[in-house]
């Protein structure tokens, strides 16, 4: 059973966030989607919460990336839009 769950453990990627507040949060990177021609990736905070976080995503290298914030509400709605389509398709 422990080999399964390491298994696991190896297979998700994680990211720490931290804030402007010095907070940090541990994330599970759902995956990168595409809307209106800009990339995006979805992460799943690992606090037991049901949250979805959306940023930009931008390659900057090889198995390098950036987070991007969004800074319009248009260009977040739109995004978020996109993300729930595929998790509708996905369903």
């Amino acid at each position: 059973m422990a080999d399964k769950k390491d298994i696991r453990e190896e297979e998700v990627d994680i990211i720490t966030l931290e804030f402007d507040d010095g907070i940090e949060l541990e994330c599970e990177i759902m995956g990168v989607f595409e809307s209106a021609g800009k990339e995006y990736i979805a992460l799943i905070p690992q606090d037991d919460s049901d949250d979805v976080y959306i940023y930009g995503y931008k390659e900057v290298g090889e198995d390098e990336f950036e987070l991007v914030d969004i800074e319009s509400d248009e260009e977040f709605e739109a995004a978020v839009a996109e993300f729930d389509a595929i998790m509708t398709e996905a369903e």
